[in-house]
Formats: structure tokens, C-alpha cells, sequence
């Protein structure tokens, strides 16, 4: 996500610094290569480089004073015992942004997050830095593991959790180029955004269980699951997407987040 989004916003024109603890990884995307595989990231990450409009760093003291925003993108894996998001990481995040927040900076949570956790990111910086200043913003991504340039450059919407008309105004600046082909900016509050990110994510996983109980039963009526699933999905109330019979849900993304949505319940 957060590499996606670097590249696709530098492609977009703005000047992008990508930041990671992650040496290795620094070093590869200096060097051009990528560390995951996404379609067409590749070639955008190098004309963005060339370009110069992006970097890439460990040195997060350097970069934030050269940014207006800061994107965060960071795993929240489940816990094992109780399936709740692990917010570790964007913990480490908090603990070392706070120190460096002494001019006025967009937190933009792009991490898929439990209801509530931009208002505990808030007290996790002021614990460290009661002075920092900073207004939280939450933007879910909707990216598919594999086609997650075109998701990006060419969304159904973007989803923006603002609290404010002023950040409203700042992510509406940030998002113009998309706005200003089509696409839908949709602004609510933060914790409808945070919310709004699992319910997309369950219903998804709950058309494909669907289906595949259809699918069994299918097998044991004698219908036709193919016929089954255009006699639904030709429903405009329904729609046909994620209607595939198959092995289930996997991936990096529907496991955790219906596992926290549960918790959450």
C-alpha cells in the first residue's frame, strides 16, 4: 500500500518521500528494485525517480520536515488470540513521529484500522510530545493484491475521514487530479471511515462464503452453480462481483479484517 501510493501520487505530480526502518528495502528501491510485485509499479517507481519527484530514505527526521502530509501505511496483522488488529507497528509509527512534530503536519492513517484508532494514535503522540502539532485524517485504501496501480489511479471512490474544513480543503488538494477525471472524493468523519473499511472488506468476504454454500448445495440438489450465479448476479440489488465459487478467501486482507470486524462486534 504504502509503496503503491508513494509511486501513484508522485505519477500524479506530487513530490513523494517514501520512508521505511527497513534498510534493505531502501536500498532495493534505490537501486530500482521492486521488493513486491504489482502491475505497472515498476516502471512507475523509475519514471517517479527520474523525475524526481521520488525518494526513498531511512532518515525519517529529514523527510518529515520537507512534507506537509504523511501518509502511514504500516501491517495490522490479528492477534492470535482474540483476532483484534495488532497496532504495534503504527504504535513505533506514533512514538517516532511525536518528537518531530513541532511545525503543523496531515497524519493520514492509510493502515486498515479498528474504529477509534486515530484518536488513540492522537494520545500516543501527546504522551511523547504534548506540544505536537497535527491533524489526523483517515483514508482507507481499497487496492487488490496484484492490480493495485490501476485501483489507485482509477478507484471507485476515495474514501476520506476528515474532522475538519480545512483538511477536507488539504485532501481535496491532494486528490485533485483524481476528482478532477471522475472520480468520486467521499468525505465523512473519521471513526464512519475506520468503519467503513471493514464493512467493505466483510460484505466482500460474505459473498464469497455465500456462494460457496451455494456451491455445495448445488452439488447435492444437481442445479447448475453457473446458472445459480448469473440467475443472482444479473440482480442490480446483488451485482455479480465476488460471486465465484471457489477454494474461499485468502489473501492478506479479508482474513484479518473479518476477524476484527468480529472482535470489534
Amino acid at each position: 500500500v504504502g509503496l503503491v501510493s508513494a509511486a501513484c501520487f508522485a505519477h500524479l505530480g506530487l513530490t513523494v518521500h517514501g520512508v521505511d526502518r527497513d534498510e534493505v528495502k531502501i536500498d532495493l528501491l534505490n537501486k530500482g528494485v521492486m521488493p513486491i510485485y504489482e502491475q505497472d509499479l515498476a516502471p512507475l517507481v523509475a519514471a517517479g525517480k527520474q523525475q524526481g519527484r521520488l525518494s526513498f530514505s531511512t532518515d525519517l527526521p529529514r523527510m518529515v520536515q520537507e512534507v506537509d502530509t504523511i501518509f502511514i501505511a504500516v501491517g495490522t496483522p490479528s492477534q492470535e488470540k482474540t483476532g483484534a488488529a495488532d497496532l504495534s507497528h503504527l504504535r513505533s509509527v506514533a512514538l517516532g513521529l511525536a518528537p518531530l512534530l513541532s511545525a503543523h503536519r496531515y497524519l493520514v492513517i492509510k493502515s486498515t484500522v479498528p474504529v477509534g484508532t486515530s484518536a488513540q494514535f492522537s494520545a500516543w503522540l501527546r504522551e511523547v510530545n504534548p506540544a505536537a502539532q497535527f491533524t489526523m485524517v483517515s483514508n482507507p485504501e481499497f487496492l487488490r493484491e496484484g492490480m493495485a496501480v490501476s485501483d489507485f489511479l482509477k478507484p471507485d471512490r476515495v474514501l476520506l475521514g476528515v474532522e475538519t474544513p480545512k483538511a477536507r480543503a488539504h485532501m481535496e488538494n491532494l486528490y485533485a487530479p483524481l476528482s478532477q477525471t471522475g472520480t468520486l472524493l467521499l468525505f465523512t468523519n473519521i471513526v464512519s471511515a475506520e468503519l467503513i473499511k471493514y464493512a467493505a472488506n466483510g460484505f466482500l468476504a460474505t459473498k464469497i462464503a455465500f456462494v460457496n454454500e451455494m456451491a455445495s448445495l448445488c452439488d447435492i440438489l444437481g442445479a447448475n452453480i453457473e446458472h445459480l450465479v448469473a440467475g443472482i448476479g444479473t440482480d442490480k440489488r446483488i451485482g455479480p462481483g465476488y460471486l465465484q465459487p471457489g477454494p474461499g478467501f485468502g489473501g492478506s486482507c479479508f482474513p484479518k479484517d473479518t476477524l476484527a470486524l468480529q472482535d470489534m462486534g
